[in-house]
Formats: C-alpha cells, structure tokens, sequence
C-alpha cells in the first residue's frame, strides 16, 4: 500500500495542478474582478524583475552575438552579425532571460506568499466566508506575471539588441550600417509575436506553478521553503518545454 502510494503521489499532484489550472481559466471571466490586486501584483512582479532581466540580457546577448561573429568572420560574413543578433535576442533570448527572472523573484515570492496564508488557514478561512481564493488571489497573481513577462520581453529585446549593435560594432569592428540592415533580414512580425507569446506562456505558466505549490502547502514552515524550491525547478522545466513546443508548432507551420 505505502509503495502504491508513493507511486501514485506525482501522478496526483499533476492531477490536481491541472484541476487548479482549470478552476483559475474559468475564475477569469467571473466578476467581479480583483482590480487592486492585480495592480499590486503588478507592481510588485514588475519591480522585483525588470533591473535583474536587463541586467541579465546584455551579456547573454552579447555572449551569442560574439560566438557567432567569430563564426562569420571565418566565413567573410560579419556583416551578417545584425540577422543573427535579431533572430536570437527576438526569439529565443528575450522571453527565456525575462521568464528566469520572473520565475526567480516574482513566482517564488507568490508562491512563499500564498505558502505562508496557507500554513495560517487564511485559505480556509476565505472559503468559509464564500470567498474563492482562486478567483480572490489567484487569478490576478496569474495575469499579472502574464502582463509583466509580455512586457519585459520587449523591453529585453530592445536592450538586447542596443547591447548587441555596441558590441559588434566596437568591439568586433563590424559595420554599423551592414549590421543594422542585417536586422530585418530573417526576423519579422511573426517572429515578433512568437516573442510575445513565449513570453505570455512562461510568465503564466510560472505564476500557475507558483500559486499552485503556494497552496498545497504542508508540514508548515518547512513546507513553504520547499515549495518555493520546488517552484523554481518546475518553472525551469516548462518552460523548456514550452519553448520547445512553441518554436516547432511555429516552425513548422510557416514552412
């Protein structure tokens, strides 16, 4: 019995993460809607995140830029500099630096949040007021790390790329005019928007983990920190996944 148990816990978990996951997709459209929690949610998320994300993105920027110009000088082609720049900072780098920032800062402070009122029965005790903590707490935590994620993209975009015209052209020597017409040269609108939704995706899904784990919480105290780990972790893992799925499901379809 213990052993089925222990088999049977994970595939519980996921259970139950998809059944909160639902319950928050249709808290989303029940009034009324919790307007200053999102604003504080906001705020916060967007405060915590939006120094470490620009941060972080100039040199993971710059780090790819110069690896591939090394590439390209070997070839002749360091004018080509500015299209790989663009496909890496739009595509790949933008959402990926803001949603490690956000799941590291914004989703463990959701998570160490709902973690503690759980550990106090305040949960318990909006349900026994008829109060839906989903709808309450939830929901707004989840479309605030949304909002804030779609917004950091494009701000991590643009400085990625400023970063990475700095470097190619001062640093590697690489033509300015050549490197900004490099831009547009592979990466467009479609492109743009997969950008914007890698980037919707990530912050969701962090936030979903985050406040999912937040109220599971057991063993108190004890239990909180861990599912603040374990937010982490999971939030790294879907959103590899994520990013997997999204740029093969959009590849593919633009063949």
């Amino acid at each position: 019995m213990i052993s089925t148990d222990v088999a049977l816990k994970p595939l519980r978990g996921i259970g139950e993460f998809y059944a909160t996951a639902l319950d928050t997709g249709v808290a989303m459209f029940k009034p009324p809607f919790a307007w200053r929690e999102f604003l504080l949610q906001t705020w916060f998320v967007a405060r915590v995140s939006i120094v470490p994300t620009l941060m972080l993105a100039v040199p993971f920027t710059v780090l790819v830029v110069f690896t591939l110009n090394v590439l390209l000088v070997e070839f002749g082609a360091a004018d080509f500099s500015g299209t790989g720049a663009a496909t890496a900072s739009v595509t790949q780098i933008g959402p990926i630096v803001t949603v490690l920032v956000v799941a590291g800062t914004g989703a463990t402070a959701m998570c160490a949040d709902l973690g503690a009122r759980t550990i106090r029965e305040e949960l318990d005790a909006l349900r026994v007021l008829g109060i839906d903590p989903i709808h309450r707490l939830v929901v707004p935590r989840v479309l605030a790390a949304t909002v804030v994620a779609v917004s950091l993209v494009s701000l991590v975009t643009i400085v990625g790329l400023a970063g990475s015209f700095a470097f190619a052209v001062f640093v590697q020597h690489v033509t300015p005019g050549a490197f900004a017409a490099g831009l547009t040269l592979l990466t467009g609108l479609p492109d743009v928007m997969l950008g914007l939704v890698k980037g919707a995706l990530f912050g969701m899904a962090a936030a979903m983990i985050a406040c999912y784990k937040g109220m599971s919480v057991r063993r108190g105290p004890q239990g909180v920190g861990n599912a603040v780990n374990e937010t982490v972790v999971y939030s790294f893992i879907a959103l590899f996944v994520i990013n997997i799925v999204t740029t093969a499901v959009f590849y593919t379809g633009t063949e």
